[in-house]
């Protein structure tokens, strides 16, 4: 597997900021969860269950009609509503048109091994040329899932969050 090396800027921040102070008095934890919307909710629970190993915990249909599903993986969780007829607006597309969204979500692994195995049982596609980008304190993989929402797979250096 080829790996790309790229070193991210930042600028170092107060050790205690006062949001940082207000995040813990909260006891704000991580991310609860993502709501999607997908094109095919049986194919994007059934790519998300081999790929990250994603349970679906509840499902149903709402009163008009819509599908979905809530996934679980440890304590991520993805709420997911199909609308097949929808087209998901790409990161170029929508800053030619000067709009707002997510350029990608990321999800973390502590196993680089396994997750390498399972790109090649499962043939997912890496974006970048299939390289894995080594950061300062990280590496990350970039793949698409079935709808086309890009995922950062993220790979901490000792399983811990550093800068």
């Amino acid at each position: 597997m080829t790996t790309h090396t790229s070193a991210r800027t930042s600028t170092p921040t107060a050790a205690q900021s006062p949001a940082a102070a207000q995040s813990q008095s909260l006891g704000l934890r991580h991310l609860d969860h993502l709501n999607l919307s997908v094109t095919d909710l049986a194919q994007t629970r059934d790519w998300y269950a081999r790929v990250f190993g994603f349970e679906l915990v509840e499902e149903g249909v709402q009163d008009d009609g819509t599908p979905w599903a809530i996934l679980r993986s440890g304590d991520a969780m993805l709420c997911c509503y199909e609308h097949a007829d929808w087209q998901l607006i790409g990161n170029m597309e929508r800053r030619s048109e000067r709009l707002h969204g997510i350029n990608h979500f990321a999800l973390r692994i502590t196993d680089r091994a396994a997750w390498e195995a399972t790109v090649a049982r499962e043939q997912v596609e890496l974006d970048w040329g299939g390289a894995a980008i080594e950061y300062a304190h990280s590496t990350s993989w970039y793949v698409k899932d079935p709808t086309g929402y890009g995922i950062e797979v993220a790979l901490w250096d000792g399983d811990r969050v550093g800068f």
